[in-house]
């Protein structure tokens, strides 16, 4: 006896074949509709939902293949499994070549009709399962998770559009935690190569030894310690998107081998003489100002050059202040749920409070702090929110001015006056 559930629809035009079939499949627990044609197989498909198929090749009418094809170019996830005579058996072969999930030959015995349903039904529950997941991908990196209606994330937007289509190099350029990963991730999930690995290497982190093994691969032998042969990131990315996070990190004699792999798209493991070729789109990002690296001479001018083919420039948030209410509001929804917090709404003195604030750290720093305020929060509105404290010279200007520091800092950004012009005696 089975142990699976499945929704079946069986399609012969054996009268006698139907009802033995829907006897034993539902003694197995399964959910079993019928039909004599292919016409009307599909529409019971096109009425009821359907996991499985169960069809005959040889009917009146539209054959069991015709049927197949068409199940499968309408309804891509159903999983068809077909049954042939024994002479008939290349039959089988076709039906496979065209999508099939299996054949079972007649006559059919229930051991292994319900052999064969199984592994269907598992099939198409991990179809679904890859589904969401991938659907899950997109929800987090997706475009739309990409908050804000200023014009200078407008823009942002705009320079994405035009570019996810494309193989173009992009460099993304701007402060720490201003989201030039989810703008990297917007634009490979937007582009031919959703379905393709999507790989970030932080270069920052990379030790200088092991960055070309980490980039390139190695072959075994190639160093002390290298027992197996490793594929880079590169590799790995091969069909995809590879960023390259924090690329200013780079050390000159690696950058000279990167550039190498751009302009060629061929690379050697370390310690390899063989060439493989990689078809990869490269997204490179940084926060540091790469046109002064290169006058300083920490970066090659070449290398700068190739990855400034589309550059996109991400602003900081106090750039963009009249999308903190619409980000922090974000991270509410978005950490309530995650935390099966009842939290709903920011209160007007935590509103304040945000917008007046600096956020040196940008939005990342937005976001931990909106994280926190709901995790603390027992009701449905966050009243307050902990900010860093101000620079003490700050602090003391606000006691003497009588004012908050959120007021006073309020006034400096809106005045635009950096904390350089302030005198204090």
């Amino acid at each position: 006896m089975s142990d699976f559930h499945a929704r079946i629809l069986v399609v012969d035009d054996d009268k006698a074949v139907r009802a033995a079939l829907r006897v034993n499949l539902e003694k197995a627990g399964l959910d079993v509709r019928l039909a004599s044609t292919a016409e009307e197989g599909l529409q019971v498909l096109h009425d009821h939902p359907v996991d499985i198929v169960l069809t005959d090749v040889k009917m009146p009418g539209a054959s069991g293949i015709e049927l197949l094809r068409e199940v499968k170019s309408r309804w891509p996830d159903v999983q068809v499994v077909v049954m042939t005579g024994q002479g008939t058996v290349e039959d089988a072969v076709v039906a496979m070549k065209h999508g099939a999930a299996d054949y079972i030959i007649k006559p059919v015995s229930k051991e292994e009709l319900l052999v064969v349903l199984d592994k269907a039904a598992r099939e198409k529950a991990l179809l679904a399962e890859v589904e969401q997941l991938r659907q899950e991908v997109q929800d987090r990196y997706g475009f739309e998770n990409v908050v804000g209606v200023t014009s200078a994330m407008r823009e942002v937007y705009d320079l994405v559009a035009t570019v996810a289509s494309s193989s173009a190099l992009v460099l993304l350029t701007g402060p720490t935690g201003t989201g030039k990963e989810l703008i990297a991730h917007a634009i490979h999930y937007r582009s031919a190569r959703r379905d393709a690995p999507f790989v970030r290497v932080n270069c920052a982190a990379l030790p200088e030894g092991l960055m070309e093994s980490e980039l390139f691969g190695h072959e075994k032998g190639a160093f002390t310690g290298a027992i197996r042969q490793h594929i880079g990131k590169f590799e790995q990315a091969d069909g995809g998107t590879i960023l390259l996070d924090e690329i200013g990190e780079v050390p000159l004699a690696t950058q000279v081998k990167l550039l190498r792999v751009l302009e060629s798209g061929e690379l050697q493991r370390v310690g390899g003489t063989q060439t493989v070729k990689v078809d990869v789109r490269v997204i490179a990002a940084t926060n540091r100002e790469l046109r002064r690296e290169v006058k300083e001479g920490h970066f090659r001018e070449d290398l700068f050059y190739r990855l400034n083919v589309f550059h996109i420039p991400m602003p900081p948030l106090a750039e963009r202040r009249d999308d903190i209410p619409l980000l922090a509001q974000h991270f509410v929804d978005k950490y309530a749920e995650r935390h099966k917090k009842a939290t709903k709404r920011l209160g007007t003195e935590a509103l304040q409070a945000l917008v007046a604030y600096h956020w040196p750290g940008n939005v990342r720093e937005l976001e931990h702090v909106i994280e926190r305020a709901v995790i603390v929060t027992t009701g449905e509105e966050v009243v307050q929110v902990r900010l860093p404290e101000l620079d003490p010279d700050e602090a003391r200007a606000a006691r003497r001015l009588g004012i908050s520091k959120s007021n006073l800092n309020y006034r400096i950004n809106k005045l635009g006056i950096s904390v350089r012009d302030v005198v204090y005696d």
